[in-house]
């Protein structure tokens, strides 16, 4: 993956140092929270969902950010990933008489206060719609490259264009039509459809990204759509319940198959078109 030509994006908040405090007015997460969140990993639930139930919405302690050191690659390539998304998402926002408010991406480990609760690195990356904010725990990526075999840079920067998705979609309120939705769906299994289409597009609006960052600065290389594949194939539902309890329960899907996601993702990078990302219309995903 080809970033030298872009620029590092100033919305990084680094708070490796902090020593992840947690939240005030309420009481600390508990075991059983923390174990439901390492099963929710597993299982493709998002984060934010399961640490709101275990705490809801509290007044969190305020951690200092830093600025990422400037030998640290990794935090670096962060910073140019989201840059990049800040770019695209901003072109395409201004084509249509808007302005891209980005979010902002905070460095983790371990722990830290989010506006959706306690952020646990056992849960991977998520966005907090709550705070329009990013976290990753950077250490997810060795997690990505042992546990999941999917190594790589551009699979690490899709799981970054992923969740920028999920802020795409917070934006254009498309979020909160799914929450409704999922809150007034007849069972869990059609309330969990509704998440899967909205992850499903997550993932489109991540090769959307990919398409015009490339059209703009070159920066796929040989492998790197492969590597991204692999990433979305290796965190399908049923790639993660497999690994987990050796079988698949569909109904319970909440981010789709491994070849949906697949799919979807090279709809968006096939395309760049932000109208082909309408999975809730598509009568097969």
């Amino acid at each position: 993956m080809r970033l030298d030509d872009e620029r590092e994006s100033s919305n990084v908040e680094d708070r490796r140092g902090s020593g992840g405090r947690m939240p005030i007015g309420g009481k600390s997460i508990g075991l059983g929270t923390i174990a439901i969140a390492l099963l929710a990993m597993y299982f493709g639930i998002d984060p934010s969902v399961v640490l709101n139930i275990g705490q809801g919405l509290q007044q969190e302690a305020p951690v200092e950010a830093q600025a990422i050191p400037a030998n640290d690659p990794m935090a670096k390539f962060v910073a140019k990933v989201l840059g990049s998304t800040e770019d695209t998402w901003g072109k395409i926002f201004e084509a249509s008489g808007q302005q891209y408010p980005a979010p902002k991406l905070v460095l983790f480990s371990g722990q830290t206060p989010t506006a959706c609760g306690s952020g646990q690195a056992a849960m991977g990356p998520f966005y907090c719609p709550g705070d329009q904010k990013v976290y990753i725990d950077l250490g997810f990526y060795h997690e990505m490259k042992t546990r999941f075999k999917a190594p790589g840079d551009f699979a690490q920067a899709y799981v970054i264009a992923h969740e920028v998705g999920h802020h795409i979609q917070n934006l254009m309120g498309t979020s909160d039509k799914v929450q409704q939705a999922r809150q007034s769906a007849r069972t869990e299994a059609q309330a969990n459809q509704y998440s899967v289409r909205l992850e499903l597009q997550a993932d489109c609006y991540a090769g959307v990204w990919a398409n015009h960052a490339d059209g703009a600065n070159r920066i796929l290389e040989a492998g790197d759509v492969e590597e991204a594949m692999t990433a979305a194939a290796a965190i399908g539902d049923d790639a993660l319940q497999k690994q987990a309890q050796g079988y698949a329960v569909p109904d319970s899907f909440t981010h789709g198959t491994s070849q949906q996601r697949m799919r979807w993702f090279n709809q968006g990078l096939s395309t760049g078109d932000i109208r082909k990302c309408d999975t809730f219309s598509a009568a097969s995903i």
